[in-house]
């Protein structure tokens, strides 16, 4: 199993759609931020406005894409985009409700048909972090929620916890016999 590279970083869910204010599996259908998602980009760029982030990475889906150019364009910073990034695909649990699946799926137990396993995507989430903290830092990295849970996994957390959409979290490796530690950020009104 490929292992997280030691190197701080920040990592932001993208913004909420439709689809996540209805708890349905989004997967690779490339479902739009609305209203709040773009509010909540907006609060996350301000968030981040004061954390000297030198190089932003972000999946290539739509949700994800929009939460990032938001951020890049307060942060006046490019975007790298990462197909490694993009959500896993759900196969037929795509556009259903989330339910016992995904914690079946998540646990290695089962793949719905026509899904990507979990601990194929755990190595691709880590693969594409890698890749994106081995640049200039700090580091953002703009993706999305089961791939953090992926990337949980792999650093040793609980993996199956649901990330608040578009809440910038200052992911810090292990020191000093302690764990990776997630701390999020402060966000304004």
């Amino acid at each position: 199993m490929t292992e997280p590279n030691p190197i701080p970083f920040w990592f932001l869910r993208h913004g909420e759609t439709d689809w996540n204010a209805r708890m349905l599996s989004q997967g690779q259908v490339d479902i739009p931020l609305n209203p709040v998602g773009l509010a909540q980009a907006g609060r996350a760029a301000e968030a981040l406005a004061d954390k000297g982030i030198r190089t932003i990475h972000s999946s290539t889906l739509g949700r994800a894409r929009v939460t990032a150019e938001i951020v890049a364009a307060r942060l006046n910073l490019p975007i790298t985009f990462d197909e490694g990034l993009i959500e896993c695909a759900f196969g037929v649990q795509e556009g259903q409700e989330m339910s016992g699946w995904f914690d079946d799926w998540i646990a290695g137990t089962t793949t719905p048909e026509g899904a990507e396993p979990f601990a194929d995507l755990r190595e691709r989430a880590v693969a594409a972090i890698n890749r994106a903290t081995a640049k200039e830092g700090p580091v953002l990295v703009v993706a999305h929620g089961a791939l953090w849970r992926a990337f949980r996994q792999a650093a040793g957390l609980p993996a199956n916890i649901r990330t608040p959409n578009a809440l910038p979290l200052r992911v810090e490796p292990p020191a000093a016999g302690e764990g990776w530690r997630l701390v999020p950020a402060e966000l304004g009104a």
